[in-house]
C-alpha cells in the first residue's frame, strides 16, 4: 500500500488532540504526577487569573489576550536547559509571528526575583510572566506534584528550588505547554508533553499559528 506523508496541518491536528481528551475535569487541583495532567481543550477558555510582571506588578492575563492573539508558553523555569533552549527557537520566528498579530507570552512558577535574573541573562524577547501562585499553572490544568525524591535530586544536585506554594506544602511544576489563544481567549490550538525533554518545534508552531487565525 502506498504512505503519503504526514502533511503539517495534519501533523498540527494530531499533536493538538494528542493525549489529553477528557472533558468535565477539574482542572483547579493539581495532578498527582505529569501524566495525569487534564489540560484544556481545544474551543474552551482560559482561565483569568492574575499574574506578575518581572517586576512584581500584577496583569490580568484576560486583559493581556484581550488586546491581541496570544501564543502562550508554559515552561519550568530558567534553570531549566530544555526550556531555555524552546525559548530561544522564538527567536527564528518571532518576525513572522509579529507580522500575523501575534504576542508571545511565557509563564512559569518562578517568582518575579527569578525572572529578573534570567531577564538579565538571557536575550528574550518573549514576555515572561511569574505564576507563583500557581493559578494559571492549575487552571490551565497542566500542574503536577513533583515526587519528592526528584525535588530533593534537583536541590542537593543544582541548588534548584522548585515552586512550594501549593496548600499541601509539595513542589509544583506545569507540563511544558504551547497554547494558542484567540483575543476571547479560547484555546485555538494546544500542545501539552508530560515528557519536558519533548517541545513544540518552531516550525510546527508558526503553521499552527498560521492555522489558528
Amino acid at each position: 500500500m502506498k504512505r503519503f506523508p504526514l502533511t503539517v496541518s495534519a501533523a498540527l491536528l494530531l499533536l493538538s488532540c494528542w493525549a489529553f481528551q477528557s472533558l468535565a475535569l477539574d482542572r483547579s487541583k493539581i495532578s498527582e504526577g505529569a501524566d495525569d495532567v487534564t489540560p484544556l481543550l481545544i474551543g474552551q477558555t482560559a482561565p483569568n487569573t492574575t499574574l506578575q510582571t518581572v517586576d512584581g506588578d500584577p496583569v490580568s492575563l484576560k486583559a493581556l489576550t484581550m488586546q491581541k492573539p496570544t501564543v502562550l508558553i508554559f515552561y519550568r523555569g530558567g534553570w531549566c536547559p530544555y526550556c531555555n533552549r524552546q525559548l530561544a527557537g522564538l527567536k527564528d520566528i518571532e518576525t513572522q509571528l509579529d507580522n500575523l498579530g501575534y504576542q508571545i507570552i511565557a509563564i512559569s512558577p518562578e517568582t518575579p526575583e527569578q525572572l529578573q535574573e534570567q531577564k538579565l541573562q538571557s536575550k528574550f524577547s518573549v514576555r515572561l510572566l511569574s505564576d507563583a501562585s500557581l493559578n494559571a499553572i492549575s487552571g490551565f490544568g497542566i500542574g503536577f506534584y513533583v515526587p519528592e525524591e526528584t525535588e530533593a535530586t534537583y536541590k542537593s544536585k543544582w541548588n534548584i528550588d522548585l515552586n512550594n506554594q501549593d496548600p499541601s506544602g509539595k513542589a509544583v511544576l506545569p507540563a511544558p505547554a504551547v497554547f494558542i489563544l484567540d483575543k476571547n481567549a479560547r484555546v485555538k490550538f494546544s500542545f501539552v508533553n508530560p515528557d519536558y525533554k519533548e517541545r513544540l518545534s518552531p516550525e510546527l508552531l508558526l503553521s499552527a499559528a498560521k492555522l489558528s487565525l
